[in-house]
């Protein structure tokens, strides 16, 4: 192994690259379809560790914190996402993500046949429901 090592060097950048949870080839590509999608996120790349968006920003998650959620008073199968460092990125045309503070949690789950919704959150607790969500995004689910 060590003489493996000294024929094939990996410099600390390739670590680092190796290591890091979020990788957008592995995540599943969301298209977006509903117009706020469109115009601000673009087509996501989500998985369980974080979420990659169109401009290439990203927000990577610490943990899952809840596997259902309220939606219009129903509950629902979904997931809540604590974000690792709390962020508002600028994304496609100058937009913001949220526009009204960093967003802490993020939220997907499924809004009808093939599609999946995606909403951001700015509080210090979980979110409990979409009424406290600052914005919400709707895409096609993955091929």
């Amino acid at each position: 192994m060590r003489n493996f090592l000294l024929c094939y060097p990996i410099t600390a950048a390739a670590m680092i690259l190796l290591a890091s949870p979020v990788h957008a080839q592995e995540a599943e590509r969301y298209t977006a379809v509903s117009k706020t999608a469109m115009s601000v996120t673009g087509d996501v790349w989500l998985d369980d560790f974080g979420i990659t968006f169109e401009n290439e920003e990203t927000l990577e998650f610490s943990d899952l914190v809840a596997d259902n959620f309220r939606v219009d008073g129903r509950r629902v199968p979904g997931s809540v996402y604590r974000v690792a460092e709390p962020a508002d990125p600028e994304l496609e045309n100058g937009n913001q993500l949220c526009g009204s503070g960093d967003v802490t949690y993020v939220a997907n789950w499924a809004s009808g046949k093939g599609m999946s919704a995606i909403a951001v959150f700015t509080g210090r607790n979980p979110p409990k429901s979409s009424d406290e969500m600052c914005a919400l995004y709707t895409y096609e689910d993955p091929k």
